[in-house]
């Protein structure tokens, strides 16, 4: 057995630099997928936006040497009978493609089930984002459907996929 490789933590006004260097490196990456904010004020607007019950931006950070993997954000998240929250997330150049993401996003997984108590987590994926599918299968996700011109993305509706997961079968 591997000692981990990455940790989860929530994002901070303190991880600025190396969030936004990490942005601006990945863009070809993030294109057409993801729009991440790229200057200062934008990642302020994101932390804020993430800092209530509502919502949580978790970082994946490599333990050596240290380095912002990716982020896994959870968003909407309901409680009472509901129990279900949104999952988004996105890699950084050049940490994607070496598995670091799925150990990050397991760790994430196993948060919001068990601390947050959730009963379900939603990722909505574009059709062609064939890496980003192949994650959410190797954990467990399950395609539930397409959602037509589903979320506005660099300016354009774009269809996605709708994958989900439940407590019970994590």
């Amino acid at each position: 057995m591997t000692a981990r490789r990455v940790h989860i933590r929530p994002g901070r006004v303190n991880d600025e630099a190396d969030f936004l260097a990490a942005v601006e490196r990945s863009r070809a990456l993030h294109h057409p997928w993801v729009q991440a904010p790229k200057t200062p004020q934008l990642y302020q607007d994101y932390l804020s936006k993430h800092d209530d019950v509502r919502g949580a931006a978790m970082f994946i950070w490599l333990d050596e040497p240290r380095a912002l993997v990716g982020v896994v954000n959870l968003s909407e998240v309901v409680l009472g009978c509901f129990r279900s929250a949104y999952l988004g997330y996105y890699a950084f150049v050049p940490h994607a493609g070496r598995g670091l993401m799925k150990d990050g996003l397991a760790q994430v997984i196993t948060h919001a089930f068990s601390t947050m108590k959730l009963h379900r987590l939603e990722a909505n994926i574009q059709p062609r984002n064939l890496p980003s599918k192949a994650l959410v299968k190797k954990l467990g996700f399950r395609r539930e459907g397409l959602s037509p011109r589903y979320l506005k993305i660099n300016g354009r509706w774009r269809d996605h996929e709708r994958w989900a997961i439940l407590s019970e079968d994590w």
